[in-house]
């Protein structure tokens, strides 16, 4: 079954994201709050790596990282789906290990309520 998950595409829904509520992690950081204009089954969300962090195969492998942990955390953890996120990664996802960080992940997104 193919998730139900669309990424942002508007530069407005980018900027008014960063304006609103975070967590923050060693990991990620997670921008999230409502959006209007928002369909309410499909989770809307993003992933963004900067370019510090590395060359684009290793930004790529920390997006696929977290698309692969939010799929999983679509249908083990009760995700709301009024919000919408903006997941930023920070450089210490390229060296550790996957289990550590889908934990990590999955305790913020119990967080968010």
């Amino acid at each position: 079954m193919k998730s139900k998950i669309l990424a942002l595409s508007k530069n407005e829904d980018f900027k008014s994201l960063l304006k609103k509520r975070k967590v923050s992690n060693k990991f990620v950081t997670i921008f999230f709050g409502k959006l209007l204009d928002k369909d309410t089954k499909k989770l809307n969300i993003s992933f963004v790596t900067k370019r510090k962090i590395g060359n684009a195969v290793k930004r790529n492998k920390i997006k696929r990282r977290l698309r692969n942990i939010t799929n999983e955390a679509v249908k083990k953890v009760s995700i709301n789906f009024n919000y919408s996120f903006l997941v930023i990664a920070k450089p210490t996802m390229l060296n550790n290990d996957y289990l550590n960080i889908k934990e990590t992940l999955f305790r913020d997104f119990e967080r968010i309520k």
